[in-house]
């Protein structure tokens, strides 16, 4: 079945989670930026736009944020009914148009993904918005799969001249470093709260330039101060390698899909 929006697999209070990161904010006095996300569950499970607009404000960034989103959607089924994505890209005043959906790691998944992104860009250019392509990461049991999903998320941003978010990058960085770091929920796709974490940290550093290192997570995701290095640091190392050099292309899996995850 798929999962409900708003609910984590691991029931873990998010809401408590990003009003503590809230406490003590410190004025800005940026310009506010605003961000609409398109995608999926592995964006709404613990609220993903909801933990960058708050680790903005716990740093005095001024940033608000908004989402269309659903269960099991791809691009396409965006664009076809599925969300209102389209008509909150025109009505809004969005910076930046942030597109996820599953891994893509078949080929009529990279075909539609990058079709679909030129669609969305195009919406997005008149607008105002520049568009970014959210990496995910690969199911737990296919880790071997990462370098397929950076190739298919990079060449979708490469089509649009769109900003690649590095997060499955991250969380590849961050398991390599220690296999135990719990950044998987319990279905091994979905994340887990820290899992959600690390994908929002390396999309405020990608987007806003903020070294991730120096975001201190709230005491509230229960991460020692060696495990908030970690991912920390696996942020970083992904935005910087992201912005080093272009992922060469990958080849693809055979098509399949897995009942009750999302497709693509």
């Amino acid at each position: 079945m798929p999962v409900r929006p708003g609910i984590a697999p691991d029931r873990f209070p998010m809401r408590i989670l990003l009003a503590l990161i809230l406490l003590a904010t410190p004025l800005s006095a940026q310009t506010p930026r605003r961000l609409l996300f398109v995608g999926n569950s592995l964006t709404y499970i613990n609220d993903l736009p909801g933990t960058v607009a708050a680790i903005a404000a716990s740093v005095g960034d001024d940033v608000t944020v908004a989402s269309a989103v659903g269960p099991n959607l791809a691009l396409i089924d965006h664009l076809t009914g599925a969300t209102d994505a389209a008509r909150r890209i025109s009505t809004g005043r969005w910076d930046y148009v942030v597109l996820q959906q599953g891994p893509t790691t078949v080929g009529m998944c990279r075909d539609s993904l990058i079709l679909w992104t030129r669609t969305f860009d195009s919406l997005a250019r008149r607008a105002g918005a520049r568009t970014a392509l959210l990496m995910p990461w690969p199911r737990a049991a296919e880790p071997e799969q990462s370098a397929v999903v950076r190739a298919s998320f990079r060449l979708a941003a490469r089509a649009v001249d769109g900003i690649f978010i590095p997060a499955g990058d991250a969380w590849r960085l961050a398991l390599d470093a220690d296999a135990a770091i719990g950044i998987y929920g319990p279905d091994g796709y979905h994340p887990s709260p820290r899992g959600t974490w690390l994908a929002a940290l390396a999309t405020y550093e990608r987007l806003f330039g903020r070294d991730a290192r120096s975001i201190v997570p709230p005491v509230a995701l229960g991460l020692s101060p060696a495990d908030a290095r970690l991912l920390g640091n696996a942020a970083h190392e992904a935005v910087r390698a992201a912005a080093r050099s272009p992922s060469p292309e990958e080849p693809l899996a055979p098509g399949r899909t897995i009942p009750g995850l999302d497709h693509c």
